[in-house]
């Protein structure tokens, strides 16, 4: 889609320059008029279609697969106390995005976790903003709001149940599964 738009407007421009250099005279006297004769330019417009390749999922159904075939990370992990997204994971959520958009009927459910630090009410809050900040991402990538579900489970599932800085980071993550 993008190589047509392209196309159309290199055209325009290709046919502009055309009409400005055909307008453009350098003659100083008058011109003598020649008999007209019936000329007509025939362009042809050529609509060239570029097979873009879509990513999709594995034999599973529920594996997101980008264009090469490899399998997408469907977790992101969150700084303490953050709801911000990592740019390093934009990149995963544009694949999920052209997933989401090629496959309309298919669903997500973004589950937003928390480690085990703060209040019961914290983390669930927390939880919610994660995968609110996924699934904002996914909106303004293209994807319909009713193809995404948010949902918090604050520290109810832990990844790893330790006490420790390695398990909380684990831990503090939002988790994008297929329906």
């Amino acid at each position: 889609m993008h190589m047509q738009e392209k196309l159309k407007n290199l055209l325009g421009v290709l046919v502009s320059a055309v009409i400005i250099a055909g307008c453009a005279s350098t003659a100083t006297e008058p011109v003598e008029q020649q008999p007209a004769e019936d000329v007509v330019e025939v362009v042809e417009v050529v609509e060239v279609e570029v097979e873009e390749a879509v990513a999709g999922f594995a034999a599973d159904n529920r594996t997101p697969l980008d264009a090469a075939g490899n399998p997408v990370s469907r977790t992101f992990y969150f700084d303490f106390d953050q709801s911000v997204v990592s740019p390093a994971d934009f990149a995963a959520l544009e694949v999920h995005a052209q997933i989401l958009a090629a496959n309309p009927g298919r669903r997500v459910v973004i589950a937003g976790h928390c480690d085990q630090r703060g209040t019961r009410e914290y983390n669930l809050a927390l939880g919610e903003r994660r995968a609110q900040s996924i699934s904002a991402i996914l909106i303004a990538a293209g994807v319909n709001a009713r193809q995404i579900e948010e949902v918090s489970y604050g520290e109810e599932q832990l990844a790893d149940p330790a006490n420790t800085s390695r398990a909380w980071a684990l831990n503090r993550r939002a988790v994008v599964s297929y329906r």
